[in-house]
C-alpha cells in the first residue's frame, strides 16, 4: 500500500473553517489512495484535542500522527525572523519537535509522497528528498501581504513578510513536483511571477449533503426580518474588514429603505472591533454557533463583501448550496465558477452592495430564482470527489517519475 506524508499547518478537523474543509477533504481523499501519516500544528489544547474524533473517522488509513500545539506568538516570531533574516509566517510554525518527526517518519517508513498544506509546513520538507512532493499553496500568501502593505501602520513590515515569502514560494515551487493551488486565478497569479514551476488549480469543493436546506440541523429561533447574514472567522482579518465596511458603508442605506433589517455577523472569535458593531442598530454579533446553516438556512440574503481575498470563499458555496440568494464582492466572487446575474449577484462598490441587497428584499421571487440557481450550480461543479480526482494522477506520475 502506498504510504503518504500529509503535512498541515492546523489540524484537519473538525472542518469549521475555510482551510480545514480543504485539508480536511484532501486528507481524507489521500486515505482513499493510501495510508496516510499526519504531522499538523494545533491553535491550542482545545483544537488538539480533535485528534481522537479524527482518528474515527479515518479509521485504518490513518497511521503514525504528531499533533503539536503551536506555542510562539506573533511578537516573539517577528523578533526571530528579523534577526534571521527569514518569513515571520514560516518562524510562527518553526519547529524542532515537528522536524524531528518528519525526519523519523522517513527514516522509518517507505513514504513515498509528502503532501504539504500551506506554504508555511514546506519547510519541514527536507531538501533532496526522494519522494514525490506536492504542495499545496492554497493561496498566493505573499500577494496577501503584498495588498496589505498598501496602507496602514505595519506597512514595512507586510512589505518586508510579502518579499521574504515571494522568494521562498518560488524556492519551493521550484523542488516541487507539483505546486498546487485553490483556483485557476491563483494558479495564475504564481505563474505570472515564476515562470518553470508545474503549478495547477485544484478547487475547493462542498458537501451537498450537508450543506442542503433539507439537511437535518436545528431549527433558527425567530428572527428579526429581513435577515442579512455573514458567516467567517471573526478574528481573520478580511472578514474583520469586511464587515465594518458593510456595517458602515451599506447598512446605514440598506436601513433607510428597509428599517427592519437585521445584519448578522455569525462566526467564531470576533475581535473588540467587530464586537463593537453589535452596539449599532440592526446589527448582530452572534459569536460561536452550534450549526453555522441554521444562520443561512434563516437568512433572506448573505453577503460576502470582502475587499481582500484569497482563492475560493467557502462561505460563498456553502450559502449557494444551502439556496440562499448571495451578493459577494468581486474579490470574494474570484475563482468561483458561476453566473453573476443568475446563480449570484456581484457588486463592486458598497452602494452596489447595498443596492444589491435592496433588490433582492424587495423582490422575493428574483432572490428564489437566484438561490434555486446558486444550488444547481454547485451541485454541478462543485463535488468534492470530482474536484480532488487529479490527486491520483499527480501522485502516480511523481512516483514514476521518481522511480525512472
Amino acid at each position: 500500500m502506498r504510504e503518504i506524508l500529509f503535512l498541515a499547518h492546523r489540524i484537519p478537523y473538525p472542518p469549521n473553517r475555510g482551510d480545514k474543509i480543504r485539508s480536511w477533504n484532501v486528507l481524507k481523499h489521500l486515505g482513499s489512495l493510501g495510508r496516510v501519516h499526519l504531522a499538523c500544528f494545533a491553535d491550542d489544547e482545545e483544537d488538539a484535542g480533535h485528534l481522537d474524533a479524527l482518528r474515527r473517522e479515518m479509521g485504518a488509513a490513518l497511521g503514525e500522527v504528531h499533533v503539536e500545539v503551536r506555542r510562539k506568538g506573533k511578537l516573539r516570531a517577528a523578533a526571530e525572523a528579523l534577526r534571521a533574516g527569514k518569513p515571520i509566517l514560516l518562524t510562527m510554525f518553526d519547529s524542532a519537535e515537528m522536524h524531528g518527526f518528519v525526519r523519523r517518519t522517513l527514516d522509518r517508513r517507505q513514504v513515498e509522497a509528502i503532501y504539504a498544506f500551506s506554504v508555511q509546513m514546506a519547510q519541514f520538507v527536507p531538501a533532496g528528498c526522494r519522494q514525490t512532493f506536492i504542495m499545496d499553496f492554497v493561496d498566493v500568501d505573499s500577494a496577501k501581504f503584498a495588498e496589505y502593505a498598501g496602507a496602514g501602520a505595519l506597512r514595512w513590515v507586510h512589505r518586508r513578510e510579502a518579499d521574504k515569502l515571494s522568494d521562498f514560494e518560488q524556492a519551493t515551487a521550484a523542488r516541487a513536483e507539483t505546486s498546487l493551488f485553490v483556483s485557476e486565478a491563483e494558479a495564475q497569479l504564481f505563474r505570472a511571477a515564476f515562470s518553470g514551476a508545474n503549478v495547477r488549480a485544484i478547487s475547493n469543493g462542498i458537501d451537498l449533503d450537508h450543506y442542503h436546506a433539507a439537511a437535518a440541523f436545528p431549527p433558527h429561533a425567530a428572527a428579526q426580518r429581513p435577515l442579512i447574514v455573514f458567516t467567517g472567522q471573526m478574528d481573520y482579518r478580511p472578514n474583520v474588514e469586511a464587515v465594518i465596511s458593510f456595517a458602515d458603508q451599506c447598512l446605514p442605506q440598506i436601513l433607510r429603505n428597509a428599517p427592519s433589517a437585521c445584519f448578522a455577523i455569525v462566526g467564531r472569535n470576533p475581535t473588540p472591533a467587530v464586537m463593537r458593531l453589535s452596539q449599532r442598530e440592526g446589527v448582530i454579533v452572534t459569536g460561536s454557533v452550534p450549526d453555522v446553516r441554521s444562520w443561512l438556512a434563516a437568512a433572506d440574503v448573505v453577503v460576502a463583501p470582502l475587499r481582500i481575498a484569497r482563492g475560493i470563499q467557502n462561505k460563498v458555496l456553502e450559502a449557494m448550496a444551502m439556496a440562499r440568494p448571495v451578493v459577494a464582492s468581486p474579490a470574494a466572487f474570484e475563482g468561483i465558477e458561476a453566473q453573476p446575474g443568475r446563480d449570484l449577484l456581484v457588486a463592486k462598490t458598497p452602494d452596489e452592495e447595498a443596492r444589491a441587497v435592496l433588490r433582492l428584499l424587495a423582490d422575493r421571487t428574483a432572490a428564489e430564482a437566484i438561490a434555486a440557481s446558486g444550488r444547481r450550480c454547485v451541485e454541478s461543479v462543485y463535488r468534492w470527489d470530482v474536484r480532488l480526482e487529479p490527486l491520483a494522477e499527480l501522485l502516480s506520475a511523481g512516483e514514476r517519475r521518481a522511480a525512472a
